[in-house]
């Protein structure tokens, strides 16, 4: 029996990591470290991975942007499950560092602006270098045989030790409650049976740059009652003023008010790429406003049907 192949953004002792090792139907996966979220998700394209493990959204800083689009380019791919992790870093150096040596510091640049306000008072002269992960500040800083591009970083605990580092700081986040959303990604498949409590995630092009069409958007979402968990723009590449949108809605694709706000973004964007219906982490259900539960829809359509037949409709 072949054994599943899970991909994440590495190195190892990144919070990918962690994500990856708590990811919902990946039981026994071998996990493999890659360099970038691209590499990551075209590894399952292509057939060379399961599933991939990649950042999607920070508490702090939002979403993540490489992630964002590369999931709303390429080929299909779907989201399967999400896995929350609160996020701590240290300030690591190489052994006999002081605090008052550090100018430059180094790490994922989620992970610089979580710190900014830490960093500004303790290192206020310090310059933030960005790095393809957590883990990978860490252990260029420690590998680097003479001048490193860095004097510090910041990442995890485990990832500053395993490179050999001291630490310098504990707790240097400025907020003490951050999360990152990790997504499991896999090929395009049918979604999961509903649970009552699921996102649903897409991305939508707008039909034109004109007034009221990102309103034209959300209405069929607002009309519906689905509050949207996460709606951010990325630029479409072609010219400024074209954008796309990256959006969570609360509910599953099975869902009778969710399946008929996809419809009705079919009918008003040129371009809806769905990603998939999953559980939702927190395990919260949406409470939707009165008149646009499910039961409602399907009570309507049941309605409508009777009128069509010419049965009585009550």
């Amino acid at each position: 029996m072949t054994s599943l192949r899970l991909v994440y953004l590495g190195p190892p002792g990144t919070f990918t990591e962690v994500a990856a090792g708590r990811a919902p139907g990946t039981a026994g996966a071998e996990r493999v470290p890659v360099a970038s979220v691209d590499a990551a998700l075209n590894a399952v394209r292509e057939g060379e991975a399961d599933f991939a493990v990649v950042p999607i959204e920070n508490s702090v800083e939002g979403g993540v942007t490489s992630t964002l689009d590369a999931l709303g380019a390429g080929r299909p791919l779907s989201i399967r499950a999400e896995v929350l992790v609160p996020v701590t870093f240290v300030l690591a150096a190489r052994p006999g560092t002081a605090l008052a040596d550090v100018r430059r510091v180094g790490s994922h640049p989620h992970a610089l602006a979580q710190c900014r306000g830490w960093v500004a008072e303790h290192l206020p002269a310090a310059l933030a270098v960005p790095a393809l992960s957590t883990a990978a500040a860490a252990q260029v800083l420690g590998g680097a045989a003479g001048e490193a591009p860095y004097d510090a970083a910041l990442c995890a605990e485990p990832a500053a030790l395993a490179a050999g580092l001291e630490v310098l700081a504990r707790d240097v986040a400025d907020n003490a409650g951050a999360v990152t959303r990790f997504v499991v990604v896999g090929r395009p498949a049918a979604p999961p049976p509903p649970t009552g409590s699921d996102k649903t995630t897409v991305v939508a092009s707008l039909a034109e740059d004109r007034s009221g069409a990102l309103l034209e958007l959300l209405e069929q979402f607002a009309t519906r009652g689905i509050n949207l968990t996460r709606i951010e723009s990325r630029p479409q590449g072609t010219e400024l003023g074209r954008y796309t949108f990256s959006i969570d809605c609360e509910g599953h694709v099975a869902d009778p008010r969710v399946s008929e706000a996809l419809m009705g973004l079919h009918r008003v964007c040129p371009r809806v790429r769905y990603l998939g219906s999953y559980p939702r982490a927190d395990g919260l259900a949406p409470v939707p406003p009165p008149g646009t539960a499910d039961a409602d829809f399907t009570a309507a359509r049941a309605w409508l049907a009777d009128l069509l037949s010419g049965r009585p409709a009550t």
